[in-house]
């Protein structure tokens, strides 16, 4: 029996201040996340960031809050869905999958156990970060080895490293954005819009950046757009040290005064739509291009449940 893991960051499990920090204290605490000494960071976590942070992140996740749930736990399931049935057109009853999430329930550890208990020893784990980095895939790498370490019977394992250049994935991401032409009409600019890292990440070596500019090339190069009428940004800083270049927040301003008076933005990094797609592009983001001159702005939004999103990491899992 094949077991298939997707793991994603996850989610608050309300839009509270309280269950926001909850959150944040588990994600804000990986040392893959913030690579500062411990002796440092976690009491200024605690004692400064936290209590700072969170009731701002409370209320830009009420802004984006579905009936069903928080939107990257909603569209997770839709995509867990999605790939079973594509798996079972496939594999039939030979294939078993489930969903984890790194700072949320449900855990990865869980997870693994129930597709041991359902009897998978074979497992292809699959972060759904197309671009990889130490800062998730490696995150995803440190959980799913101290999940199996208390394991006596180890299974076979294959972890799906990254898929930036996968042609499944960029002919997923491709249809998306021909789809949201024909309903919303082709506009003259695309910008492509993918999370960041500190600087110094790359320096010591991750490929993040590299794997980032491969995707928006390749997408750009199926969608035939020339290179003046795209770009590549990077959003969501956190703190004070120097992160990638150009910043989203900073394009969006800039583009008016470029000529560029409508847009279609993507955000080909994120697997599913979240707090960053939602409320930091769709509706912040938003605002900035159209107060600084911006006529015409367009969200794509995440892959998410689709078939062709599915099909591509369906393809991917059992290729591997």
């Amino acid at each position: 029996m094949l077991g298939i893991l997707t793991v994603n960051t996850g989610t608050p499990e309300a839009p509270t201040a309280s269950a926001v920090r909850r959150f944040l204290q588990r994600f804000l605490a990986d040392p893959r996340v913030v690579e500062l000494p411990r002796l440092l960071w976690l009491p200024l976590l605690r004692g400064v960031i936290l209590p700072l942070r969170a009731p701002r992140s409370a209320r830009n996740y009420q802004r984006i809050w579905m009936p069903e749930g928080s939107p990257l736990a909603v569209y997770s399931r839709q995509l867990q869905a999605a790939l079973a049935h594509e798996l079972r057109q496939q594999r039939g009853d030979q294939v078993v999958i489930e969903s984890a999430f790194l700072y949320s329930e449900p855990q990865v550890g869980a997870a693994l156990r129930r597709l041991r208990k359902a009897g998978a020893f074979k497992l292809v784990v699959l972060p759904l970060f197309p671009q990889t980095s130490g800062t998730t895939t490696g995150a995803v790498y440190d959980q799913i080895a101290a999940a199996l370490r208390s394991w006596r019977e180890l299974p076979t394992l294959r972890l799906v490293s990254n898929y930036h250049a996968d042609p499944g994935y960029i002919q997923a991401l491709a249809a998306s954005v021909r789809t949201h032409w024909q309903q919303q009409g082709r506009r003259t600019h695309l910008l492509m819009s993918f999370h960041g890292i500190p600087e110094r990440c790359v320096r010591q070596g991750d490929p993040y950046e590299c794997h980032c500019r491969s995707t928006a090339e390749l997408l750009a190069a199926e969608l035939e757009v020339d290179a003046a009428a795209w770009t590549l940004s990077f959003q969501s800083r956190f703190g004070k040290a120097r992160w990638l270049t150009p910043a989203t927040d900073r394009t969006l301003a800039e583009l008016p005064a470029r000529g560029v008076r409508d847009l279609t933005l993507i955000c080909p990094g994120f697997a599913v739509d979240c707090l960053e797609t939602l409320e930091e592009i769709a509706i912040g983001g938003r605002e900035i291009f159209l107060h600084a001159g911006g006529e015409q702005f367009h969200y794509v939004p995440a892959l998410n449940g689709t078939a062709e999103h599915a099909r591509a990491l369906a393809q991917l899992c059992l290729n591997t």
